[in-house]
Formats: structure tokens, C-alpha cells, sequence
């Protein structure tokens, strides 16, 4: 059973809880989500950009970690049946992404799409707890960068 037009919810919601001018637009935020999301329809997720209290008081919370982090992925659990199908939240804490796009000299927007695909894949089941994990998320990763062209971020500009 497909969801009717009129009761499909968005593909992507952003939440905007810090701004400033190292966070992307909304134009950039939603191409990045369809080059992540492609081959999906019926999909949709909510992007929270945040300041650098929320993103400690997450981490802390949801992986016992007491500092802000990059990006977090919290994975929906709808009921099976459900037409549409929401894939979760990703929290991305943008004091942090500037700091590591300078740290490492990427570009800033390369360092935000990467994050957001990142995000992305986590909650469409990808991980990289294992060696063979991360290898197939990254080389998912490169590839949909590379849509976008952006380098590859694995590999370091001086390289």
C-alpha cells in the first residue's frame, strides 16, 4: 500500500537550533539527502543542526561520551505496514564540523556533505565497527561524494 500525495509527509525536515554562516542552506542540506537517498522512495528523515551544549548533552546521554561530536544518528522504529517509511534523526553539531573541516583543510561544505551522508547511511543499517564494515560504509561514502564531486574525504589533501 503506497501513501497517498497528500499524506505523505516531507522527505526532509531541518531543525535549526544553532546557525550561523559554517552551516550549509537548505538547498544544499536537501541535495545531499536525495544524492544519500537516490534509489529510495517514500523516505524521509529530520537534519538538527546544533550548537556545541547539545551535541555534549546527546552524546553524553546516548553513548556515554562527555563531549559534543560530529554527527549522531538515532534510527525510527515505525510499525511494519506503515506506507511511508521514516528513517530517523540526524544530529549534526556544526561548531564541530568547522573546527574539523580547518583541522583537516577540507572545504567546509565537502566536510558538512559527508557528515550528512554519513548520518544518513547509519540509519539505513550502515556501521563501521569492524574493519569490514567501515570498508563497505566509506566506499559508499566516496561514491556518493563523488556524485556531488567532492574528493574523496579518506584521503588527505596532501596525499
Amino acid at each position: 500500500m503506497r501513501a497517498s500525495p497528500e499524506s505523505t509527509p516531507e522527505r526532509l525536515v531541518i531543525q535549526r537550533v544553532h546557525d550561523g554562516p559554517e552551516v550549509p542552506a537548505d538547498e544544499l542540506f536537501s541535495r545531499w539527502v536525495d544524492v544519500a537517498l537516490a534509489d529510495l522512495d517514500d523516505v524521509g528523515l529530520v537534519l538538527r543542526v546544533v550548537g556545541e551544549d547539545e551535541g555534549r548533552e546527546l552524546n553524553r546521554q546516548w553513548r556515554d561520551r562527555d563531549h559534543a561530536t560530529n554527527v549522531l544518528s538515532f534510527p525510527a522504529d515505525l510499525p511494519p505496514g506503515t506506507p511511508w517509511r521514516f528513517l530517523g534523526d540526524i544530529v549534526l553539531c556544526a561548531p564541530v564540523i568547522a573546527r574539523e573541516a580547518e583541522a583537516q583543510g577540507k572545504p567546509l561544505l565537502w566536510h558538512w556533505a559527508h557528515l550528512v551522508i554519513h548520518g544518513i547511511l547509519h540509519l539505513l543499517g550502515f556501521d563501521h565497527m569492524t574493519p569490514d564494515q567501515a570498508g563497505e560504509m566509506e566506499s559508499r561514502e566516496v561514491e556518493l561524494l563523488r556524485t556531488l564531486d567532492i574528493s574523496d574525504p579518506y584521503i588527505s589533501i596532501d596525499d
